[in-house]
């Protein structure tokens, strides 16, 4: 969506609302909700999109609570909290990237038709979810992908608290079915959370370094390294874990000149995470002994 186009859509969406008629409209504009997702990855302003993404995620739950079971707001909501989470909050307040990673996926779990029954730890519900995940085909892989990545990158920042590694199966068990049905979604990210969940976890509870390494390269090796996410996780949550410096320096040294806008429709992603790279080398007198 061109972004003149952006504040009409959002003032037309917002008198339907206004004027009890928004559930029908929203039935028959499923289009206008993915071209507004698709605006918020294509800006290549971060400052711009830090600003307007709560706004808009506030209005997109405005228009959710009018049909509550829209799968295409659902997975807009999850894809949103997801990304804002991990752009602009994670790093400045870990806390509140928590309560927003679980606001993701639950928008996400309801999605996919999975309901809560992952959530819970007990034996049989984990059974029962396993079930609902293995039924999930290709055309859920969306829905799926998000609710993996917000469940996970939760797990990652709670992994000192009991409730989270309870949650770590049915989590790991959402993530290999992303695997199963398409590695390669979104520029191989699949790949990159598999990596970082393997390198994150001691070998004692399924942690495999050699194995990490390896996704982490396929995904470099999907997009020539030029999504940048792959390279901060690879460097982030990898070569500091490993204490490879030299990994380090050669994923984080040559990301200024590729140009951050060469995949569209990562624009944002590319340019915020170029920014956490740049700071990420700064730091490397204090990440590596």
């Amino acid at each position: 969506m061109e972004k003149a186009y952006r504040p009409a859509l959002i003032f037309l969406l917002m008198a339907l609302y206004l004027t009890g008629c928004v559930r029908l409209a929203i039935q028959f504009s499923s289009d206008l909700i993915i071209n507004l997702s698709q605006a918020i990855f294509e800006e290549c302003d971060p400052e711009l999109a830090k600003a307007s993404l709560p706004s808009d995620l506030k209005l997109m739950e405005g228009l959710l609570k009018n049909d509550p079971e829209n799968r295409q707001i659902l997975i807009m909501l999850c894809m949103g909290f997801t990304g804002y989470s991990m752009l602009f909050v994670e790093e400045e307040d870990q806390d509140r990237a928590s309560l927003l990673y679980l606001r993701a996926r639950d928008y996400g779990l309801r999605a996919a038709g999975l309901g809560s029954a992952g959530i819970n730890a007990s034996i049989y519900d984990r059974e029962a979810f396993q079930n609902k995940i293995e039924g999930i085909g290709k055309e859920e892989i969306e829905a799926l992908f998000w609710t993996t990545m917000a469940w996970n990158l939760w797990i990652n920042l709670n992994l000192d608290k009991p409730v989270a590694l309870s949650q770590l199966n049915s989590a790991q068990f959402c993530l290999n079915r992303v695997m199963d049905i398409d590695p390669e979604f979104f520029y191989g990210a699949p790949y990159v959370l598999m990596g970082t969940i393997l390198a994150a976890k001691p070998a004692m509870m399924g942690g495999n370094e050699s194995m990490a390494r390896e996704y982490f390269e396929k995904a470099m090796d999907l997009s020539q390294g030029r999504f940048l996410l792959t390279r901060y996780f690879f460097a982030r949550y990898y070569a500091v874990r490993t204490q490879d410096k030299a990994l380090f320096l050669k994923l984080t040294t040559d990301t200024d000149i590729a140009p951050s806008d060469e995949f569209k429709d990562v624009c944002l992603l590319n340019m915020v995470m170029k920014e956490k790279i740049r700071h990420l080398r700064k730091m490397d007198k204090d990440l590596f002994l």
